[in-house]
């Protein structure tokens, strides 16, 4: 059985939201996304594919993806 937060941590990203305000509208272009703001941070979710991608883009724009 797989373990839940393995999969979590494949599936989506918790970033302060003011990490992508700049490169939202850009992300939402270029990948397959659910972007939630909660309070002061914002949850990206989608398929491990797409959230590679996406944590590789904002590792090129100088976000720090843990």
């Amino acid at each position: 059985m797989s373990d839940p937060a393995r999969l979590r941590d494949s599936t989506e990203i918790l970033l302060p939201a003011s990490a992508i305000e700049d490169l939202r509208e850009e992300l939402e272009e270029r990948f397959t996304l659910t972007i939630l703001r909660e309070e002061c941070r914002v949850r990206i979710i989608g398929s491990p594919v797409e959230i590679k991608g996406a944590s590789d883009f904002l590792a090129r724009n100088g976000i720090a993806v843990h």
